[in-house]
């Protein structure tokens, strides 16, 4: 097939994440002025869209805790740099299951269920312009946890998302998980055109070979928008290949540590970096205003 390269290309930062990396490299921000300060470096360098979760500032643990959503939200806007708003709403849907032998002795640890309202109560009221749709149930690396997202429960969030007016960004990690967003949207739920995240080499989502990845890229609609990102080694290579693919790009600690062998990275160095990719490829990395005119959005001021 013939290349579809991206010439004009936006950057997401994803700057902290969920996962079990706050113990592993001393530059994921844990509190919410950490995470705040990181993502304005990540705007500063280049990110036109900074993706947010938020951990407990002492352990690095992650949260659902309004006010931390509230305070780096509120922090970012206070400090007059112009970034897209991207929160997650993927946290409240894990299952750690118990062992194999009595599985429903869940483990408490591990699991944190909660109500669809529950789930988007940050969103509605930090009103980023984007939050993101986890498209789906899979195993995740841990043995026995669940990441969970029903059809009833995508439906509920998704319609909540719909009526903020706050644009859903699609976590595909798996081709099903496409299938079931193009669903969604021809019943109403989401609007079109939609905006995706290819997730790959997750575990135990799609791998990151090329081949899976462009059945992934296939089966996204034209008019729809795509970005992708690889987990660690491969993250600057699906900067490369995403571009390529026609779509646009995603980094940041939430999914890799290193800048180069033994050196931890920055969140505002892996945007660089990217950044230098992108335009030795020839295309241009653009900014926030763009991307708002691109995918439709409206910068707003939260609730007082």
């Amino acid at each position: 097939m013939p290349l579809a390269m991206t010439k004009d290309v936006f950057i997401t930062c994803a700057v902290t994440g969920s996962g079990a990396s706050q113990d592993r490299s001393h530059h994921v921000p844990r509190s919410p002025k950490q995470i705040a300060e990181s993502a304005i470096a990540a705007a500063k360098a280049g990110a036109a869209v900074v993706h947010c979760h938020v951990r407990d500032p002492e352990t690095g643990k992650p949260s659902r805790d309004l006010g931390m959503f509230r305070e780096v939200t509120d922090r970012i806007r206070d400090s007059d740099t112009d970034v897209v708003l991207n929160l997650t709403a993927g946290m409240g849907g894990d299952i750690t299951f118990g062992d194999v032998e009595n599985p429903m002795q869940l483990s408490e640890a591990g699991t944190d269920m909660a109500g669809a309202t529950e789930r988007v109560a940050h969103v509605a009221e930090c009103l980023p312009e984007i939050c993101t749709l986890d498209c789906g149930t899979m195993n995740f690396a841990e043995a026995d946890y669940v990441m969970t997202n029903t059809p009833g429960m995508l439906v509920a969030m998704g319609r909540m998302m719909t009526e903020l007016g706050v644009k859903p960004e699609i976590e595909a990690f798996d081709t099903g998980h496409l299938w079931y967003a193009k669903q969604l949207v021809k019943d109403g739920v989401l609007d079109s055109p939609a905006l995706v995240q290819l997730c790959m080499g997750v575990p135990w989502g799609a791998p990151d070979d090329l081949n899976t990845f462009m059945a992934m890229v296939n089966n996204v609609p034209d008019d729809w928008t795509f970005s992708a990102f690889g987990l660690g080694r491969n993250q600057m290579a699906y900067v490369a290949a995403s571009v390529l693919a026609g779509g646009h790009v995603r980094v940041g600690l939430e999914d890799n540590l290193w800048l180069d062998k033994g050196v931890l990275a920055e969140n505002w160095q892996l945007v660089e970096r990217a950044g230098t990719i992108i335009e030795n490829m020839g295309a241009r990395v653009i900014g926030p205003a763009e991307v708002r005119e691109k995918l439709g959005l409206v910068k707003r001021a939260p609730k007082a």
